[in-house]
């Protein structure tokens, strides 16, 4: 078990890193831009440049799962072998798997990337809450646990999501309210930050949920995605402090050479402090 909760070393690596989150997407298309065929050692020569240039300058990292699946095992391996180096140099990984289900599946799942000895373990897990927000339980123990965090998706910027995100419970809220006053309760006795945070993309403009859930706010959608670092406040408010901006093609794009690859993200860090007051 960590000594210390996701909330509390996510604050600190924020505060000493910058709160730049930088998501590793190797889209074919990335591979490509870096003069690289589509195939797992391609991969693994995109992500380790990615991981051995930023691992001990940017706090937090997103490695997106899927585009690690479709290599099938070699894929996987890269990155479990990708994770361990993040950590290993002091980042913090929030894999992005977006995993769902009930039960023993569930745990299942948590205890992949959750549990302190899983075979994927992270520091945060980003989990879907639609088959409710109890479904989530088996995760939310294992990451109480092992000191982990999750990142539940809340209100996402794809254009279908407000279908069902926007609609009203049984109880009266909306689907997103639930979700936000789940974790809300989760967090309720952090001192500052709490481990159990919501996705909340950064495209959404305004919005009429409370966002302040004295937990992490993942805002994927900034950069090539059109989010923007001044468009923040307006999307967050007075959780604006609390934002985890994710960007990945912005600064990916600018590889492969490391020196480029610092440049972009230290320029992007750069905005985000003062973005978000850090």
């Amino acid at each position: 078990m960590s000594s210390q909760p996701f909330g509390t070393r996510l604050r600190a690596a924020m505060n000493q890193r910058g709160p730049l989150c930088v998501g590793i997407d190797p889209h074919q298309h990335l591979l490509d831009q870096w003069g690289l065929p589509d195939t797992a050692e391609s991969l693994a020569s995109f992500t380790y440049g990615v991981v051995d240039a930023l691992a001990e300058h940017v706090a937090v990292f997103k490695p997106q799962s899927a585009f690690f699946e479709r290599f099938g095992s070699a894929g996987i391996a890269v990155l479990e072998e990708a994770t361990i180096r993040l950590r290993d140099a002091g980042a913090l990984v929030i894999i992005d798997a977006k995993r769902g289900d009930i039960g023993s599946t569930m745990a299942g799942y948590a205890a992949a990337y959750l549990a302190e000895k899983g075979p994927l373990a992270c520091d945060a897990l980003t989990v879907s809450p639609y088959l409710g927000f109890g479904s989530l339980q088996p995760a939310i123990d294992e990451a109480r646990a092992a000191g982990a965090g999750l990142f539940v998706l809340a209100l996402t910027s794809n254009p279908e999501g407000p279908q069902f995100q926007s609609a009203r419970t049984t109880a009266g809220p909306t689907v997103a309210g639930a979700v936000l006053d789940g974790l809300r309760d989760l967090n309720a006795d952090a001192e500052d930050l709490g481990s159990f945070g919501a996705v909340v993309g950064a495209t959404i403009k305004s919005t009429g949920e409370n966002l302040d859930i004295r937990g992490p706010l993942l805002a994927p959608g900034l950069g090539a995605q059109g989010g923007t670092a001044a468009g923040l406040t307006k999307v967050f408010g007075t959780a604006v402090h609390n934002v985890v901006p994710s960007s990945s093609r912005e600064i990916l794009a600018a590889g492969p050479t490391p020196a480029a690859l610092q440049d972009a993200a230290a320029r992007s860090n750069d905005t985000f402090r003062a973005a978000l007051g850090y």
